[in-house]
């Protein structure tokens, strides 16, 4: 066996990706692979030393087990609202990351995060008040959602990167994470239920349509109907202003009858007025989009005003009026810091595993 001093971190790799890995380090190859993604991914086994299939080659196994990393934080706060769940992991160097379990009609959907803290400093998120701290590694990234099927015991069928952080900040690892999640013999969560948000990152989105995946589906939180108040509230748009971002997405590749999502925090009294619903059809019609309007979610000293339901709905109807597909989404969480913009309030804090 030809020995390697780096660790074979496992929830870094797709399954092809550990064969070669197998094969270059032990001469060993698929058998072996598929036993380990079958004792980890379907059994939830990370102890693999103990599977059948390595009780005959006891000096391979032994080697195996000291190379191969499957490192699962400890969760160190749960709370639950509603049949949402939003729990807390506590990382190796002690910063911590919120992702939430949200309860569908027939599934389940989690919103995991990509990065502890943001660098995009909107004004209305509770994660922007971090600073940014770090990006998390791919087996970070992915651990959420071992974490939400074998410490939770549900079945996620729909992932969405819009926890903490900007997605395309961290644009290489979370792309091998879409990898690795979607394989078919790992968590099988094929592309068409994977959306990635963003704060309009124009190089990022390129980048992204660079790859081609149609069936993957881009989240832009948008927020507003022109620059002036986006770069208020976002400063991104002043490196990336909204014609520019316009430009990047209508390139981006789509599936049939696809749409992009746009990402609508209504906030009272600063993008909910008529002329607002009829600037943001008239950005919107070019584009194959659906409008997802978010009430704000009040966060740590917030001086934003929060909408009331007449609010919502005036502003939904008038973008009805516009021909524009929309929905209101809905604000389960509120309670707990588990809504939109609510999440990282406290990514040093020392609570115990639970």
């Amino acid at each position: 066996m030809k020995k390697d001093p780096l660790p074979i971190k496992f929830f870094e790799l797709t399954f092809s990706e550990l064969t070669l890995e197998l094969n270059k380090r032990y001469g060993k190859g698929a058998y072996y692979a598929t036993v380990i993604f079958r004792e980890i991914y379907a059994n939830g086994n990370t102890n693999i030393g103990n599977a059948p299939a390595f009780l005959r080659s006891t000096t391979f196994c032994r080697q195996l087990c000291q190379d191969l990393e499957i490192n699962l934080n400890p969760i160190t706060e749960i709370k639950k609202e509603e049949g949402l769940t939003k729990f807390v992991t506590r990382l190796k160097d002690g910063l911590k990351i919120e992702s939430v379990i949200v309860p569908m009609a027939t599934h389940y959907t989690l919103c995991l995060s990509t990065q502890v803290g943001c660098k995009m400093g909107c004004r209305f998120c509770e994660t922007a008040l971090l600073g940014f701290l770090r990006n998390l590694s791919v087996e970070e990234i992915v651990g959420q959602l071992y974490t939400a099927k074998f410490r939770f015991g549900v079945h996620v069928r729909n992932v969405v990167f819009m926890g903490m952080g900007e997605p395309l900040d961290n644009y290489d690892n979370v792309v091998q994470a879409i990898r690795v999640m979607e394989d078919q013999r790992g968590m099988d969560i094929p592309k068409r239920y994977v959306s990635v948000s963003t704060s309009g990152r124009i190089d990022g989105i390129q980048k992204l349509a660079a790859l081609n995946w149609p069936q993957l589906n881009l989240a832009v939180s948008l927020n507003a109907s022109n620059d002036q108040i986006r770069s208020k509230i976002m400063p991104i748009n002043n490196v990336y202003p909204m014609v520019k971002l316009r430009e990047a997405l209508l390139d981006f590749p789509m599936k049939k009858n696809g749409a992009i999502y746009i990402e609508y925090v209504l906030i009272k009294n600063l993008n909910d007025c008529r002329e607002h619903a009829r600037q943001l059809a008239d950005y919107l019609k070019p584009l194959k989009v659906k409008v997802n309007v978010i009430p704000y979610n009040p966060h740590t000293n917030s001086f934003f005003e929060i909408p009331d339901e007449r609010d919502v709905s005036r502003f939904l109807n008038w973008l009805v009026e516009e021909k524009i597909f929309v929905r209101k989404r809905s604000t389960k969480g509120q309670d707990i810091l588990a809504g939109c913009g609510q999440l990282g309030k406290n990514p040093l804090s020392k609570n115990q595993s639970v």
